[in-house]
Order: C-alpha cells, then structure tokens, then sequence
C-alpha cells in the first residue's frame, strides 16, 4: 500500500437558483491505491474536471506504460466507461466525463466505480476501483418552500405541531446536521434521529396562542449541512390560528411497516394506516395525507385519504430501490393533525435475465493451437438479489472447447482437445446463462469461431496409377492426359502445382516426350509418336501443395501408343527386278489346286492394321489361277490344257485390314509349259514387243559388252563359290561341331507358316523395320531358274542347275534356272 498527495481545483454551484462564483480553493487529498489479489483501489473527490488524473496505472502495477500500449490495454466494462478513461500513452487513468457522486450513487456511501482492464500478449485482467470522494456540492431542501397550517388557539404548550425534513443529496459531514427556527416566540424545535441516520425536525408549540391578539405567525425553518463552505435550505411555515380544538389526531402506531413484491400490478393494495380523534363531528373527522414524499416516490403510491389505504400506482423495481419510506399526516377538520412514517420493503422478483458481455474475443484461432489457449472472455451479470442473481455459465457440449471462472462474474473460454480445420471450418459457441431462481431465467450469446487453416494434408491423386492413350504421328502439343489431384487443406496450402519428374526413357529425359502444366496437371506430347518405334512408358508426376513447408505426393501416367494404319505392306516374294524377268513354270499336266508360287507380304503395322488379304487384280487367263485370301498362294483352279497360253501374267494386290487400308501389287510372271525350248520362244517374242530407237546399233554393240563382261564376271563367281563351298564342305566332313543355322542380324525367326505343303515349305525373317525384313525360302526339291534377259538373241545357255544339300527324290516340282541371251 502506498499514499500520493494530489492538487486539484473544484467548482460549486448553489441548489437554490442563486447562481454565486466561489473563489477557487486548493485542498489535500489522500489518494489510496492497493493491489490486493489483482484489484487496484483509487479514490477521488467528485466535480473533477475531465481529464484530470485519477492514478498511474503503470506504476503502480510496475510495469512500463509501453507494455501496456503494446498490449492493448483497455477498459472493457461498459459502465463506467464514460467516467473513466485510460491514457495508454501514459498509462495513467484520466476523468472521462465529469463526476456527480450524487446522482451516480445517491446516498450510498462509499460511491465507487467498479471496472476491469484487460491486456493482451499475454491475455491478463485486473479489476479496478476508483471510490468518489463526497464534496459538498448540494445544499440542503425542503420537499415544499412553504407550507400552510391551522392551529386553534386552545392548542396547549408542548403539543407538537410539525414534523419535517430536509433533503441533503450529500453524504457524510456535507449532509444534513440540523435545523433552526426563526422566530422562536410561541414555538420551538427538536431535532430527531430516523432508524436510517436521516435527521428530521419537530415543531412543538412553546407558548400559549391567542387569536384574538394575532391570527397570523411566519416562521422560517432552517436546515444547514456540516460542509465547508456550510449551505443551507429554508421552509416558510405560516401558520394560521383557528378557534379551539381539543383533541387532536393520533396515529395507532408511530411507524408503519409493510411489504411489496417487485412489479406488483397497479392497485395492490400495500397497507392501510389508522388515526384516531376523541373529539365528535367536524373535529373528529381525520383525513390522511403523504408529508415529506419525494416526487417520484409520490408516483408510485396513492393514500386514500378517508381510508387511510395505500396502493401501487407505478412500477415498482427492487432494482432501483429496495425500499421506501413515507411521510403521512392525520388531520382533523379542527387543524389538529399527528404525523407517522409507513415504511415499506420491497420483495425482489426474478424479473432480470442475466445479461453476458463478450470482454475479449480471438478469431480466428490456428488449428495447431494447444490445448487450453484463450479464446475468448466473457462477463455475465444478474442484477437480482440473492439466489436470483446467483448465475450458472456454460457452453453447447461436443465441441473442443471448454469454459472456466476467473474473476468474479469472469468466464474464460479455452480450447479443450484437438482443432482439424478440414472437419470443421468453423464453430458456433453459444454461452448460457442461468440464474438460480425459483422460476430460472437464461440468457445465451452465440459467437462464430474461425479455425485458420495449418499446411497440414498433403495432396491427393484420385489414383495412383493413371492409363492414358495417344495415337500414333500425333501433332506435338496435342493433350494426352489431364490428372488431378486434391488437397484437404485451404488457400495457399490448397494451390496445388503439378511437377513432371525426371526420369530416363531410351537414353533421352522423360521431358523430350512429355510437359505436364503445372497449374492443371494436364500431360501434353513433346513429339510425334512412333508406334513402331514406341509401344508404351511410364512418367511419374508429382503434386505439390502451395504451403510452407510444402507436402507433395506422387502418381504414375503409363501411356499407350495407339498404331495408326500409316505403313503400306511390303512384298516379301517375289521379288521385283527391273533387268531380268523371273517366271514361274508350271507343267500342263498340272491338275486342280496346283500350287503355281506363294506371294509372301509383311506389315510392320499392329493388330488389324497388319491384317493381309491377297486379291488377283489381274490375270491373262482369270479362269485358270486364284490367289488365297489369308495366305497368298497362287494355284490352278482347272486343269491345264494345250490350249492355254505358255506366257502368264498375273497381278497380285495386298492390301491390309487398316481404315483407311494401304495395298501394294506385285506382277507374277507364269510360264505354262513342259520343256525349256517352249518356254524360250514365247519370252522371246515377249523380249521383241519393244519398239527400237534409231540407234539400235549403237545399243546393240553396248548390249553385247555389258552381257560379256556380266557373263565373264558370272563365270567368276560360280567357279569361287563352288570352290568355296568344296572347301566348307571338306570343314564339316571332318569336324565333330553341330551345324548352326544363320539368321541375318536384327532379323527375328518367325518360322513356318504352316500354309504351304510338305513340298513348299518357307521361313520368314523380319523385325520391327520394314526396310530390314527378309524371307528365306527353303524347298525340298531341285530349284530351277529361268532368267530371260530382254536384250539376248535368243539363243539359250544353261549356266547353272544346283541341286540343293536336302533334296528328296519324291518332290514333283523342279525349276530350271535359265538365262537367255
């Protein structure tokens, strides 16, 4: 505890209409300051100018008053906000508005303005209490400036005329002390003491009245205060004196008690007083009346004046003031009158709902925060009495949140479990109130707490693994593929980027294929595709939150080429020459189903794209020859007869199963006949169907070198290979190894078909590249060739018949490999 002295200047003003300037006077004041248990104590006098200090909050708590503006120190009761006022700046509390103790307080005593102030980071409350000083600013004053009385004349010394009092709105040694009375010839006064401390006055008569010498007195009642400067109110009494009365009024009791419930309705009947008067007619007729009633309390009451009933008439409210107190006269038609006091207690009502002010409130809170992290602080008040002001406080159940009492009438509410902004965004928190009375009454205020949101999920694809398609020479930029990927989280931890991952595919990074947008995830080809080149690969993408720090996860695209129909078939046999015609003989005993050749034709294609089906376009006899439809295999369709011409052409077309389908023709050249000499002379006039130029000798003797030096270079040849395969075969003669059989490199083994008979069999070597296919023909039988040169003479030399290593005897095919010059 600790004093300060503080100077201060106070104005007055009289009550009474006279409206004096006072000389500015400087006095002393204790002000006392006490922190007892987080409650700081100030006093100060009333009529203090606005803006003048009241306390330094900051020192006297120790702190620094920068911490408190930082803080953000603030009132935060609503009801004594308007007098008092903090000055964060200096952290010192100032006068608001100027302060009348009097109608702030009435006559209770000690006045003291009750208010808490709050501090954030962290969160404290203290509890303040500024008690206003009296300064006597009120004279005191009669209800009434005059009043009128009748005394008769018979009236005997001592009997009490009157009793008043005055109104001193101050308290303590500024209320009301005394009274005096002027003149004091015929009456005198006593000053009494109430059951409330209030003094009043009663006037007795002091000498005996005689009418007859003077019918009319004034008197000037006085009352004075114990204040310095002292003031003073005053009652003019004139009093008229009447002929004689003997007896006069006299009340059963000299104080009346009773009671009323809060809000009684308007005519209730509260208590009813009695006066008696021993003498008979006029003068013994008593009526009632109120004395010494304040205005406002005079509009709650009525008193009927020949009962002496008293009912309600306003609205009573335990909560504005617990009790009155009545000033009642009786009089007789005499002049005589007796005074007593009815004194009525009022019965508090639970008529008042508690109400709840929200002090301080947080939102919106992070979804991390701990458990037990302020949130908010509530003060509920009940202004009933007793139980009915006693309240109960609490919050909607199922929700993390629980509420706690701090400082009287104080709740704090604090986080009590788990936040998950993605299961609930937001929370409503409804207090409730409930006092304790015989019929409860509640009160609720619904607040709405925000859950900010915390990088707390990481993204999520809708599937792991992807399947997606692209055709095949497909425009690069063209979309492939959109993936989306989503993310429980909110705002900037919910913006989501989509990542293409490095990786390798056939030595080239992932990304010479494939972009992916960052901002929708949608996968774009880098490239024209290759079906024959690529089938299928993979790419992973990764999705990547906008948080901090970021959450990713990853999904795999595995994409498909599609084949697109874009390679025409490739004819495999026979094979095509520009120099040398290759014709295939068939012998006129051939009967029905004569296989004549097989066209063989590749697709580098896939599926049905690579489907081949061999058609006959054209032919020189149609009748004779059909190509089959899957297989290509040319053969006899009737038996062949004489009459058929030696010289056949026929036009195969392949043509693949593709939308839109490509096709490739190849020219058969059959030669119908039994010997060579036939075969001769119908190619020969084959040979001679050119038209010759003006320089055929020219051409001629060209011709005739080239077939020399092509003839000289054949002999070559055949003469090495033979002694080349002499000496092979002299190796394996001799030596223990397996035989191996060659493929050509990068080719791949198909084997047999299965379409050709026992006597016709074919192997097919190709790979994925057209250009590199091969075909291999093996036939059981002797192979004859006929070669037939367009620029020979026409005679025939046999230049080789090879029989070949697996030769059956029983094969019925045999070819003879010509050459015609």
């Amino acid at each position: 505890m600790w004093n300060s002295m503080v100077w201060f200047e106070a104005t007055g003003s009289a009550r009474n209409g006279r409206s004096l300037k006072r000389q500015v006077q400087a006095f002393i004041l204790v002000f006392l300051a006490q922190i007892i248990h987080g409650q700081i104590r100030y006093s100060i006098p009333e009529e203090m100018r606005k803006g003048s200090f009241v306390g330094n909050v900051a020192e006297d708590l120790g702190i620094n008053a920068k911490r408190m503006k930082s803080g953000g120190a603030r009132i935060v009761s609503g009801d004594s906000s308007e007098y008092i006022r903090l000055d964060v700046d200096k952290g010192t509390l100032v006068v608001g508005e100027r302060i009348d103790r009097e109608q702030l307080c009435g006559q209770t005593s000690p006045c003291s303005l009750s208010f808490e102030m709050i501090m954030m980071n962290p969160m404290q409350l203290l509890s303040i209490v500024v008690e206003i000083l009296d300064v006597n600013d009120n004279a005191p004053f009669f209800t009434e400036k005059e009043i009128k009385i009748e005394i008769s004349e018979s009236t005997l010394p001592g009997t009490r005329i009157l009793q008043e009092s005055a109104t001193d709105p101050d308290v303590g040694i500024n209320t009301l002390q005394g009274y005096t009375l002027y003149p004091t010839d015929h009456f005198s006064i006593k000053i009494q003491t109430g059951p409330d401390g209030s003094k009043y006055v009663e006037m007795y008569l002091y000498a005996p009245l005689d009418r007859e010498k003077r019918d009319n007195l004034v008197l000037t009642l006085t009352a004075v205060d114990g204040g310095e400067p002292q003031r003073s109110g005053a009652l003019q009494i004139h009093i008229t004196v009447l002929d004689a009365n003997d007896n006069g009024p006299i009340f059963m009791h000299p104080i009346f008690k009773a009671s009323v419930t809060e809000n009684a309705a308007t005519g209730t009947v509260v208590t009813s007083v009695s006066a008696t008067d021993a003498d008979e007619g006029p003068y013994g007729h008593v009526t009632y009346h109120f004395a010494r009633v304040p205005p406002d309390v005079a509009e709650l009451f009525s008193l009927d004046e020949n009962t002496g009933k008293i009912t309600v008439t306003g609205q009573i409210d335990y909560e504005k003031n617990k009790q009155y107190e009545l000033g009642l006269q009786a009089k007789d038609q005499g002049g005589q009158m007796d005074s007593t006091k009815v004194i009525i207690d009022v019965i508090d009502v639970n008529d008042n709902v508690p109400l709840i002010t929200l002090t301080s409130f947080s939102s919106p809170i992070s979804e991390d925060s701990i458990s037990g992290t302020t949130v908010a602080i509530i003060n509920v008040k009940d202004i009933d009495s007793g139980k009915n002001g006693k309240v109960e406080c609490s919050i909607n159940t199922k929700i993390p949140f629980a509420i706690q009492s701090s400082l009287k009438s104080y709740y704090t509410l604090v986080t009590d479990g788990v936040l998950d902004r993605e299961r609930n965004a937001e929370y409503n928190i409804t207090f409730t109130a409930v006092d304790e009375g015989t019929q409860p009454l509640s009160a609720s205020k619904t607040i709405t707490l925000r859950i900010s949101d915390v990088n707390d999920n990481a993204p999520v694809f809708e599937q792991s693994l992807y399947s997606a398609t692209v055709m095949e020479n497909n425009v690069p930029a063209v979309s492939v593929f959109s993936v989306k990927a989503h993310d429980s989280d909110w705002g900037q931890n919910a913006r989501m980027s989509y990542v293409l991952i490095d990786s390798q595919f056939n030595g080239n990074p992932i990304s010479s294929y494939i972009s992916v947008n960052a901002e929708t995830g949608a996968i774009q080809a880098v490239r024209s595709f290759d079906y024959e080149q690529t089938k299928s690969f993979e790419i992973y993408i990764k999705a990547q939150d906008g948080g901090s720090p970021p959450l990713s996860s990853n999904a795999t695209v595995k994409i498909s080429i599609q084949d697109q129909n874009d390679n025409t078939p490739q004819v495999l046999y026979p094979v095509q020459t520009s120099s040398s015609l290759v014709a295939e003989m068939v012998p006129r005993s051939a009967d029905v189903g004569y296989l004549v050749t097989k066209v063989v034709a590749v697709d580098v294609d896939s599926g049905q794209n690579a489907w081949l089906s061999y058609k006959l376009q054209k032919a020189t006899d149609r009748a004779l020859f059909e190509v089959g439809l899957q297989n290509g295999e040319i053969r006899t369709i009737r038996q062949v007869t004489d009459k058929d011409a030696v010289k056949q052409r026929l036009t195969v077309v392949v043509e693949d199963n593709g939308q839109p389908s490509r096709s490739a023709t190849v020219n058969v050249n059959v030669a119908v006949a039994d010997s060579f000499p036939e075969v001769l002379s119908e190619f020969t006039d084959f040979t001679h169907d050119k038209d010759y130029n003006d320089n055929l000798t020219f051409y001629l003797v060209l011709a005739l070198a080239v077939v020399s030096f092509l003839f000289i270079t054949c002999l070559v040849v055949i003469i090495s290979v033979k002694i080349y395969r002499w000496r092979q075969s002299r190796v394996l003669y001799h030596s223990n190894l397996p035989v191996i059989p060659y493929y050509p490199p990068r080719y791949a083994d198909t084997l047999g078909t299965g379409t050709l008979q026992h006597v016709y069999n074919y192997e097919v070597c190709r790979t994925t590249d057209s250009r590199k296919s091969d075909c291999k023909f093996v036939r059981p039988c002797s192979q004859n060739v006929l070669i037939m040169d367009p620029s020979s003479t026409g005679t025939m030399q046999r230049m080789q018949s090879e029989q070949n290593i697996l030769e059956e005897p029983d094969s019925p095919l045999e070819v003879s490999f010509l050459e015609f010059k």
